[in-house]
């Protein structure tokens, strides 16, 4: 049996890994060329971040889908434990991040290897995070809720609509995806080929 909020964790998955490879690859394309990436590029990207997977995906997985899991599997209370203290720590994380950008827009070339360093920790600790979802949370779910978990689950996360994962973007968010899309490398854009 098919479940939508399985494909669309699975889509948001790729959605968010796409945007974390273009995210590095362009800052690496900069680096290597001496250049200063464009920092409104950068800024749509991250705030893409804090709006979508952070605010949206995380939420429900902490509310509906961990909850129903530790019902039924007990035995994978710890690795529950450990995703909702990393979603708790997300939304600081990602502030972080965003800090660390304005310091280098601001500050410049002194501050790049910082901000490097804070993107590459940040994407390191959400690939782990999301394989372990992948590959611990995810059969498990499949293998042990009901189908009035999964009846609500797919309803809640029918509501997320990532323009990333195929959806036509509202009104607010459309310059934010047109930007995104326009001008940030792929896989996540059609923006300048990075070399």
């Amino acid at each position: 049996m098919s479940h939508p909020a399985l494909n669309i964790i699975r889509d948001e998955h790729g959605a968010l890994s796409a945007m974390l490879r273009s995210l590095s690859m362009l800052l690496a394309e900069h680096r290597r060329h001496g250049s200063l990436p464009d920092f409104s590029v950068l800024r749509a990207m991250l705030f893409y971040v804090d709006e979508f997977p952070e605010q949206l995906h995380h939420s429900k997985e902490t509310q509906l889908l961990f909850p129903k899991l530790r019902e039924r599997c007990p035995q994978i209370a710890s690795v529950l434990d450990r995703l909702d203290r990393e979603h708790a720590r997300g939304e600081k994380a990602i502030r972080d991040l965003e800090h660390d950008l304005l310091a280098f827009e601001v500050l410049g070339e002194p501050r790049r290897a910082a901000f490097e360093q804070a993107v590459d920790r940040y994407i390191d600790f959400y690939l782990s995070h999301m394989r372990i979802e992948e590959e611990e949370v995810l059969p498990l779910a499949l293998k042990h809720l009901t189908a009035a978990d999964w009846k609500e689950l797919d309803t809640a996360f029918l509501a997320n609509r990532d323009p990333l994962t195929g959806h036509e973007p509202n009104d607010l968010y459309r310059p934010l995806f047109s930007k995104i899309v326009q001008e940030a490398p792929a896989p996540i854009g059609l923006g300048p080929a990075l070399n």
